[in-house]
């Protein structure tokens, strides 16, 4: 297995750097730059500086180091040559056409931080016409672009870390709550290769990273909910204001399901552990308020949580493409709103369906879909179980992912929207998906090992015995 990988691995990074340039040069303009080898090794230099941390960090978790670590290399080799294919095909507008955005404006970001007038103009407009929603994004490739250049591909291989990176850490959240390898690993092997999981963090796309800084959120989470710890605390309240900066309405929900998960107690309250739990509450709202989220808070949520605003949102989301649904809905009121969620849950968690694969990039989801759709009602055995045996410890992951659940399917109007968001959630889903399935192959092997400790029936008994004599 090692050697595999190594060998891939090997492969990969002599295509980036030896013929990448090359297959790429038609392409220089829209890649606002010529390729060179040199610029193919500082993206791969970059990713594997960033992968040797996390790499390390994986090994030292105790006797599961190895399978985390392997797991790792694999899922990001498998990203990274996707999101070089995908340049290779410049097929980034197909795929992901927000990653042009990004790589425009997180440009135009550093020329104005160099002091560039026009470009410092140009950020101040997007700054303070509310386009700067995903400013985390934008400062990202920014960082990115002040340390190797302008290079996509730099940006690609860090998201790629991010996306191969939440498949130990969904392991380690799975087996914290579960205490069961063959759950963590079943969800681990999800997260790391899922198909539209593989694609959104392998591209300059910000969906890599927020799932990434949502998993460490849920992991300090479960792990301050077992100990104190200033170390978890600080990564806690690094990871939520990370997801702030790239999609505020999710670091509110976030927010709440930790707040929530501290106040229910994700073990057996005692007066100590209740008086824990509020001292982290009181110093994670302490340096949030300290970075500035209320200030922060304050202009968002009264600007995008109006429901006439969600309304005009999802009406434009709806109308703007051949893939809208929903076109007559109204969720400009609360009783609206309501009504909204059957409609949108039925579309959030199984579109697109067969008769809507109207193009290629709807057609090829179809074989990914069906493993997800055979896969349902194994997610409902396994929220069934959590629910009725690991309340507590699984409360942060189910109260987030019910609020965002719920949210989306009010104002998603989009099927294509609609997939790439549920991204957000399958990590956590998966973890349910992979309870239901153990709790199958576990039933199957009770079943078995009782037959074979059954006695025979008395005639079948008989025969063996008179056949013994002969």
């Amino acid at each position: 297995m090692n050697a595999v990988l190594v060998i891939f691995g090997l492969l990969i990074v002599g295509f980036i750097v030896l013929a990448f340039p090359t297959i790429v040069t038609p392409y220089s303009q829209e890649y606002g730059m010529t390729f060179t080898a040199f610029d193919g090794a500082k993206a791969v230099l970059l990713c594997g500086a960033l992968a040797s941390f996390a790499g390390w960090i994986f090994y030292r978790q105790r006797e599961n180091g190895l399978f985390l670590l392997r797991i790792f290399v694999a899922a990001l080799l498998v990203r990274v040559l996707l999101g070089t294919l995908i340049l290779v095909f410049n097929a980034r507008d197909f795929f992901g056409g927000d990653a042009l955005y990004y790589d425009y404006y997180g440009f135009a970001q550093l020329a104005a931080w160099y002091g560039d007038r026009y470009f410092n103009a140009l950020m101040q407009v997007y700054n303070s016409g509310g386009l700067a929603s995903a400013w985390g994004m934008v400062y990202m490739v920014a960082a990115i672009y002040g340390l190797v250049g302008r290079n996509v591909l730099a940006v690609q291989m860090v998201i790629s870390v991010m996306g191969a990176a939440t498949a130990p850490i969904i392991y380690l959240v799975a087996s914290h709550v579960f205490q069961n390898a063959r759950v963590a690993r079943l969800s681990a092997f999800a997260v790391a290769f899922y198909p539209s999981l593989v694609l959104w963090s392998s591209q300059g796309l910000k969906d890599g990273p927020i799932v990434f800084f949502l998993a460490i959120a849920i992991l300090a989470t479960l792990r301050l909910g077992k100990k104190f710890s200033i170390k978890y605390i600080t990564i806690l309240i690094a990871a939520l204001f990370c997801v702030l900066t790239f999609r505020f309405y999710v670091f509110y929900m976030i927010l709440a399901a930790v707040a929530g998960a501290f106040v229910i107690g994700m073990q057996k309250l005692t007066a100590s552990i209740l008086a824990r739990q509020f001292a982290i509450i009181i110093l994670i709202g302490l340096a949030l308020t300290y970075l500035g989220v209320t200030r922060y808070a304050n202009v968002h949520l009264s600007e995008y949580t109006r429901l006439e605003r969600v309304q005009q949102s999802r009406q434009d989301a709806a109308v703007s493409a051949q893939s809208g649904y929903g076109q007559r809905v109204d969720v400009s009121t609360g009783e609206g709103a309501l009504k909204t969620i059957p409609l949108g849950l039925i579309y959030l968690l199984f579109a697109p369906f067969p008769w809507q694969l109207a193009s290629l990039r709807q057609s090829i989801t179809l074989p990914e879909m069906l493993i997800w759709w055979a896969s349902f009602p194994l997610l409902i055995l396994g929220l069934w179980f959590s629910i009725k045996y690991r309340l507590r410890q699984i409360s942060p992951v189910l109260l987030f992912t019910v609020m965002l659940t719920l949210a989306y399917s009010i104002f998603q109007g989009n099927v294509g929207n609609a997939y790439r968001q549920r991204s957000q959630l399958l990590v956590f889903y998966f973890i349910f998906v992979a309870v239901g399935y153990v709790l199958v192959l576990e039933k199957r092997e009770e079943r078995k090992r009782r037959d074979l400790a059954e006695p025979a029936p008395l005639p079948a008994r008989i025969a063996a015995s008179e056949v013994s004599r002969r």
